[in-house]
C-alpha cells in the first residue's frame, strides 16, 4: 500500500492555484446535519472532512482586499497586475475560420483523439520554429488545454510510492494528480543564487531511485526565467542515466524575449526522454478555447492518447480546425509578443525607478520580483501576501504574492489597455500610486 494523502477543502480558481490542505478526518466525526454521503468522499480530496475548511486560501484574500479596496475608495481604480491571462481575443482570422467550420456538418461529431488537421500543423509548427520533426500520426496528440495533459500524465506512469519531481513556484497540477495515484512530489525550489533553475546535483539518490516524473516550465512561469541549451542537455543526460521521463511545460515559449524561442525537443536526445506540452493560450490569445498538444516519443505519446481516451471525448474538431490555422500564421505570435515586450520594458523601468529590485525577464508576461520587506512610515511584511494585501487596500495596486521560495510578488503585463498611451497613463498612474507607498526592502 502506498501512503495515503488526505486533502481538504479542493478548490480552483483562475490563478492557476489549488487549494491542499492536510486533514485527518474520518467518517466517525460527521456531524449529524451532514448529507449521508459525508463520510463516502475520497480521502484524497479530504474524505469525511470534505467542505469543512476554514482556512483562507490567499487568493481569497486578494478579492477580499480588493472589494474593500474598492469599497473604502469607490472613486480610485484598481491598478489590476494581477490578471494571469491574455488581455485580447484570439486574432480575427482565426475567429473567421471557427466561424466557417461552426457551421458544418462533419464537424459536428466526437474528436476522440484528435483530427488530423491539428496535428499536421502542430507537427509544421514545431518544424517551423524550432527545427524538430515529428510524426503527426504517432508523435502529436491534442489536448483540451495544457491542464488536463498534466492531470492525465501521471497517470501513464505514476504508481504508489513513486516521485514526481516539480520546480516552486510552479504549477500544481501534476503534483496534485501524482498524489491522487499515493505517490509523492519531490520539491525543486527556484532560487535567485541558482538564476531560478534547480539544483538538479543537490537532490538525493534516493529520490532519483523513486522518481518517474520530472516536470519542467521554461520560459517559467512566475520567474520569467528562460534555461540554456546546456541546462536541458543535463536534464537528458539525467534522464537517461537515472531512468525517468522529463515532461516539459512550453506554455510560455511564444513568449520568449531574450532569444529565439527554445523548444526540449531540439535538445539532442530529448526524444528519447519525454514530452513537451504545448499551448494555445499564452502565445496565440487563446484562453478560453482550450487547446494545446503534447509531443514527443511515441510511446510517451500513445500512453496520453490511452488515458485520455478514457477521460475525453475530444475538443470540438471546430475549434482545433481554427487552432490548426492560428498555428500556421506566425504572425500572431509575433504581434502578441512584440506587445508584451512593450509593456514588460515599461513595467520594469518605473518599477526599478519605484526601487524593486527587477530585470527585463527571459519570458512569460510574469515579472517575479522580491517582495518589500515594510515601508519607510513602519509597516512591516512577513511575507509576500502581507505586502500583497498592503497594496491593494492602501494603494490599489493589485499584484499575486508568491512566498514558496522566498518572498516575491508577482506582476502582470496582461492588464486592459487598448493603446500605447494607456499603457504609459497606467505605467505614470502606477509609479505615482508606488512613490507615495514609500516601500524598504530589507
Amino acid at each position: 500500500m502506498g501512503k495515503q494523502f488526505n486533502f481538504v477543502g479542493l478548490r480552483f480558481d483562475h490563478f492557476h492555484q489549488f487549494r491542499l490542505p492536510m486533514s485527518t478526518a474520518t467518517k466517525d466525526n460527521a456531524s449529524a446535519t451532514d448529507p449521508y454521503f459525508q463520510s463516502l468522499f475520497a480521502d484524497r480530496i479530504g474524505g469525511a472532512d470534505y467542505g469543512k475548511g476554514t482556512e483562507i486560501y490567499k487568493f481569497e484574500k486578494i478579492k477580499r482586499a480588493k472589494r474593500k479596496a474598492l469599497a473604502d475608495h469607490p472613486d480610485r481604480k484598481l491598478l489590476d497586475f494581477g490578471i494571469g491571462e491574455n488581455d485580447a481575443m484570439a486574432d480575427e482570422s482565426v475567429r473567421k475560420v471557427m466561424g466557417d467550420e461552426v457551421n458544418k456538418v462533419e464537424n459536428r461529431g466526437y474528436a476522440d483523439n484528435g483530427v488530423a488537421e491539428y496535428k499536421a500543423a502542430a507537427a509544421r509548427f514545431m518544424q517551423r520554429n524550432f527545427g524538430v520533426k515529428l510524426d503527426p500520426a504517432t508523435q502529436i496528440n491534442h489536448c483540451i488545454g495544457s491542464k488536463p495533459a498534466y492531470a492525465m500524465l501521471p497517470a501513464c506512469f505514476i504508481n504508489p510510492g513513486d516521485i514526481t519531481m516539480m520546480t516552486v513556484p510552479g504549477y500544481p497540477v501534476a503534483g496534485t494528480h501524482t498524489r491522487y495515484y499515493g505517490g509523492e512530489v519531490f520539491k525543486l525550489p527556484l532560487l535567485a543564487e541558482n538564476g531560478f533553475l534547480p539544483d538538479l546535483d543537490s537532490i538525493p539518490d534516493d529520490v532519483y531511485r523513486r522518481t518517474k516524473l520530472m516536470v519542467l516550465n521554461y520560459p517559467n512561469s512566475p520567474t520569467g526565467t528562460t534555461c540554456s541549451p546546456e541546462f536541458f542537455e543535463k536534464v537528458v543526460a539525467l534522464a537517461k542515466e537515472k531512468e525517468f521521463v522529463v515532461v516539459q511545460d512550453a506554455a510560455h515559449i511564444m513568449l520568449t524575449f531574450d532569444g529565439k524561442p527554445r523548444s526540449f525537443l531540439e535538445t539532442p536526445g530529448a526524444m528519447d526522454v519525454g514530452v513537451e506540452v504545448h499551448s494555445m493560450s499564452k502565445g496565440y490569445d487563446m484562453i478560453g478555447w482550450r487547446m494545446g498538444f503534447v509531443c514527443g516519443h511515441e510511446r510517451i505519446v500513445s500512453a496520453f492518447s490511452d488515458v485520455k481516451d478514457n477521460s475525453d471525448s475530444g475538443q470540438f474538431i471546430a475549434t482545433q480546425k481554427a487552432a490548426a490555422a492560428a498555428l500556421d500564421d506566425d504572425s500572431i505570435p509575433q504581434r502578441i509578443n512584440a506587445k508584451y515586450r512593450r509593456r514588460m520594458e515599461k513595467l520594469v523601468a518605473t518599477l526599478k525607478e519605484c526601487g524593486f529590485e527587477c530585470e527585463m525577464p527571459g519570458g512569460t508576461y510574469f515579472l517575479y520580483t522580491k517582495s518589500p520587506s515594510g515601508t519607510k512610515s513602519g509597516e512591516t511584511f512577513a511575507a509576500g501576501e502581507d505586502a500583497t494585501r498592503h497594496l491593494i487596500e492602501q494603494f490599489g495596486i493589485v499584484t499575486v504574492p508568491w512566498d514558496d521560495a522566498g518572498s516575491y510578488l508577482r506582476f502582470s503585463v496582461t492588464y486592459v489597455a487598448d493603446t500605447e498611451a494607456e499603457e504609459d497613463a497606467l505605467m505614470a498612474e502606477t509609479k505615482q500610486r508606488l512613490g507615495d507607498a514609500g516601500l524598504v526592502w530589507a
